[in-house]
Parts: C-alpha cells; structure tokens; sequence
C-alpha cells in the first residue's frame, strides 16, 4: 500500500485533526504515524498515511478541499516494504539543557553530521529559567547509530561541545 507523508499548517483552532482524519478516512486511508504541535499559533504537523494505490490522487486533490483551514502539502512515502532494515544500529538519546542562545541547534546537529548520525526525532523548546531569569534552552534528540559507528568518539565530541555551549548534555 502507498504511503504519503502529509505536511500540515494552519491558524491554531479545535477540529483540525478531525477534519484532517475525515478526509483521510473518506479515502479509505490509514492514519499511521503523526508528530503534531502548536507552535507560535499555529498547528503544525507531520503525519504517514497509507492509502489503497487507486485512491492516492483522489485522496491528494480531497485534501486541497481543506484549503483556508490547513494547508496540506502531500509527499510521496517509502512503502513498508522499502524502508531500510537498521536492525544493527543502536539508538542514542540527547537531553540537552542550558540557557538559551543561537545557534545551539546548528552545533549539536553539525556533530552528528560529523559522525554520519541520522536524527530519528527532536524536540526542542524554551522556558523561563526560574532562578537566574532569561530563557533556559532544552532538546530531546533521539539518534540512530549503525553498529560501526564510534560512540566513544561522539560522547567525547559532544562532552567538548557541551563545555563550549556551558550547557548540559545527558548521553543515553
């Protein structure tokens, strides 16, 4: 069965996940795998649906018919059958916290480029640092690591980075 990755965006307001479900499930779509957020005002998301081969254009211009209400952009998904087998790969977390500045995201994500890392999920946010004042920065960042890879060397580059950044890193 095809899968499509579906980007959404809209003006934050209740029902838009319904209205998005309906439309998928009219088309006898299976709603597989979604991340979904507000942010800044907006719901912003991305969701894996599968869809029987004959209705996946029908499905994409139905989805135009949200217009005004979410913009949707669809993408065409690897199949299941396709997707990579990482059986030997390892997954490593990343708890990152400290106060807020630029460009923390660009170090962290250039190390584990460095490293040929994949980033399965982050999570990133800020908050009022409730002592000191000012923003504090978090990450949840969740990597895969193929068997071959050298975590001593990552754990090493990232404890350096962490000293430069003066924020904590947590390595799971």
């Amino acid at each position: 069965m095809p899968r499509l990755v579906l980007t959404v965006i809209g003006d934050d307001r209740a029902g838009l996940v319904n209205a998005l479900a309906d439309v998928v499930t009219a088309h006898d779509g299976n709603w597989e795998d979604s991340q979904l957020a507000e942010l800044a005002g907006k719901f912003a998301g991305i969701v894996v649906v599968g869809v029987p081969a004959g209705r996946v254009d029908e499905l994409t211009g139905a989805l135009h018919e949200l217009d005004g209400l979410l913009e949707v952009t669809t993408h065409p998904g690897a199949e299941v059958d396709s997707v990579p087998d990482d059986s030997g790969s390892q997954r490593l977390t990343l708890d990152l916290l400290g106060n807020d500045s630029p460009g923390i995201v660009r170090e962290v994500s250039s190390v584990l480029s460095r490293h040929e890392l994949s980033i399965e999920t982050m999570t990133t946010g800020t908050r009022e640092a409730p002592m000191a004042g000012g923003l504090l920065f978090e990450a949840h960042v969740v990597v895969r690591v193929p068997a071959a890879s050298d975590t001593g060397a990552l754990r090493a580059d990232l404890e350096k980075l962490a000293t430069e950044l003066l924020v904590d890193i947590a390595v799971a």
